[in-house]
């Protein structure tokens, strides 16, 4: 499985930003996909996840109402749309993919990274 994840840059606070992960090698569809961000010095950290059908997501409360976890199957690809960026939102995102099919926050549940994207929110 390969991941690669886009869209990441400099942006002020208030802005947006939408990133974007492509998958391969096995059948995207089936799977549960995720995204988490690692700020400098920090543990890297659940944002939101979607399962296989995209019907059912969930956020960390840290951006939730803020940001949107979407897919589309026919293109083996999931998004972030990130809307009201913070400074605090300055991180590597990371994409990933887990094993089963339903909605997973904790990393351990995710077996396939993507390399990371940089988003940087200037105040």
């Amino acid at each position: 499985v390969q991941l690669q994840a886009s869209g990441g840059g400099l942006v002020q606070a208030g802005g947006s930003l939408r990133l974007s992960c492509a998958a391969s090698g096995r059948t995207f569809s089936n799977y549960v996909m995720g995204w988490f961000r690692q700020a400098p010095g920090k543990e890297r950290e659940f944002i939101a996840t979607i399962n296989w059908s995209g019907r059912s997501t969930d956020y960390a409360d840290s951006v939730k109402g803020r940001f949107t976890i979407s897919r589309d199957n026919a293109k083996a690809t999931v998004y972030l749309q990130m809307n009201s960026l913070k400074p605090e939102d300055t991180a590597v995102y990371y994409c990933a993919q887990g094993d089963r099919s339903l909605m997973v926050t904790s990393s351990k549940d995710y077996h396939y990274w993507g390399q990371g994207t940089q988003v940087t929110v200037s105040s």
